[in-house]
Formats: structure tokens, C-alpha cells, sequence
């Protein structure tokens, strides 16, 4: 096979994609940096300050981000080990098995997809207030184990990945459906999950609505929750408000630095069939 080399113009246009992508997180620290009336002058100012470890301090004690980023790693990763493993369950079940009532199940799934997370809101924290799970955790990770997308993602990958071959070859040695997810279904799922649980941490770890509705910075927040405690007050600090914002993105630079290479790679090795 012949080997494709990059041109000039191809690193070129990839620079400049990646200047643009690092500019908002380049721009955070920059403004951490200094204080809020530097940033407030013209033109506001391109070159790092000596006021990081002060911001970042004051952003760490007044904003509780400790339990905070605590609370976040807790509910994020539950919600992504949740959702990896009911979505890869039903994807499976919406792919290789025979039920009634499975076209219309999986139209019913796929129609949730148009309805407005914010028409929920009222029932749902109803609800949560009626189970009197307002301030608690479980209030934002139940409501998330599962997603409609999560769902028609690993059914689609299971579809190409998961011959119904394999299956039948299965059945006929004895295998139970437990055993054939164990051994078959999860291993074939792999780099699908991997992605899923990536999107979902992500996911859960930006979200904001739903908890700073249920959660308060004096109960168990959540990183986002907490953040909204430092821009309050007659005349927010700007470069407070940034050191903060910086601590609670650092967790997931650090976990895409970790594991992006490694989800990249499944993606690639789900891809090559034979």
C-alpha cells in the first residue's frame, strides 16, 4: 500500500485549527493571571501574570471546589459507568435479539431524542422533591444512567461489530444470554464503550441545569454549581472567576491526556473489519 505524506498545506490548516481550539483555554489562564481591573482595561492583556497561585487560592477556599471537584469526579463517573453499561445492554438488545413490540420500542427511544430536556423539569424535580433527594447526588446521576443516543450508538456499532453468526454458533454450544454478553457482546463493544464513557464523563462533568437546580453550594455541589458561587456579588472578580473556571477543566485535560490515545486507538481497531 502506498503512504500518503501530509503536505505544507495540510499542517497548515491543522495549526490553525488547534491555535483556535486553545485559544478560550490559553485565554482562561491568561485572565486567572491577572486581576479583574487589568482585564477590564484596553486592550486587555495577552501575556501571563504573577496572580495565578492568589486566584487559584482564593478560587479554592471561597468556592469549596475541593468537595466540589470530589463531588464531580463521584457523579460523572457513575453516570458514565451507567450509561456505558444499560445503553450497551439495550443496544444489544435492539440489535441481535427477537422481541415483540421491538420496532416500536426502538421508535419510542429514538422519538425521546425530540422532545426538549426542558419540558422534564417540572416532574422530574417533583419528583426528586417528593423522594426528598434535593441537595443529594443521586438526584443528578439517577436521572442520567441512560441516554436515547447511548442507546442507537452501541446499538449501530453492535450491528457491524457482533455477527449474528457468532451468536447462533453460541446458542448451539449452550451458551446462556448472560454468558454470551460476557464474552461475546462486551469484548465486541469495547471501543464503542470506551467512547461512550468518554462523551458521558464529559458530559456529565460540563453539566450545569439540572444540577444548580437540585444541588447548593452549601450541600454537595458540583463543580459547575460551585462556580456559580464565585461570579455572585455586586462586582464579580473577573480573574477569580477564571482561576476557578481553570481548576475545573484541568481534570479533564488530564484525563484526555490519559486516556485520549487509547480511545482514538479502539475507535480505529472497531473500524478494521476481518
Amino acid at each position: 500500500m502506498r503512504t500518503v505524506r501530509a503536505g505544507w498545506g495540510t499542517y497548515t490548516l491543522l495549526g490553525l485549527f488547534t491555535v483556535v481550539s486553545l485559544f478560550p483555554l490559553v485565554w482562561t489562564a491568561v485572565a486567572a493571571s491577572r486581576t479583574s481591573t487589568r482585564l477590564a482595561s484596553a486592550p486587555p492583556p495577552f501575556r501571563f501574570g504573577r496572580n495565578l497561585p492568589r486566584n487559584l487560592g482564593i478560587a479554592w477556599t471561597e468556592g469549596g471546589l475541593g468537595e466540589a471537584l470530589a463531588n464531580t469526579t463521584l457523579v460523572a463517573g457513575a453516570v458514565a459507568a451507567g450509561t456505558v453499561l444499560f445503553s450497551t445492554l439495550a443496544g444489544f438488545a435492539f440489535a441481535r435479539l427477537r422481541f415483540r413490540f421491538r420496532g416500536a420500542l426502538l421508535l419510542l427511544v429514538g422519538a425521546t431524542l425530540l422532545i426538549p430536556p426542558q419540558l422534564g423539569v417540572v416532574p422530574l424535580y417533583l419528583l426528586i422533591a417528593r423522594l426528598r433527594w434535593t441537595d443529594e447526588l443521586q438526584a443528578v446521576v439517577l436521572p442520567s444512567l441512560v441516554s436515547a443516543f447511548g442507546v442507537f450508538f452501541m446499538r449501530q456499532h453492535l450491528l457491524r461489530a457482533l455477527p449474528s453468526e457468532l451468536l447462533e454458533a453460541a446458542r448451539v454450544d449452550g451458551a446462556g444470554t448472560l454468558r454470551v454478553v460476557w464474552h461475546l457482546v462486551f469484548p465486541a463493544a469495547r471501543p464503542a464503550m470506551a467512547v461512550l464513557g468518554m462523551l458521558s464523563f464529559v458530559a456529565a462533568w460540563n453539566d450545569f441545569f439540572w444540577p444548580v437546580l437540585v444541588l447548593t453550594q452549601t450541600g454537595n455541589p458540583t463543580v459547575q454549581v460551585a462556580l456559580t458561587g464565585l461570579g455572585r456579588g455586586h462586582v464579580p472578580d473577573t480573574s477569580v472567576v477564571m482561576a476557578g473556571a481553570l481548576l475545573g477543566t484541568l481534570p479533564l485535560l488530564v484525563v484526555l491526556a490519559l486516556f485520549g490515545r487509547h480511545i482514538v486507538g479502539g475507535v480505529m481497531r472497531g473500524a478494521v473489519k476481518g
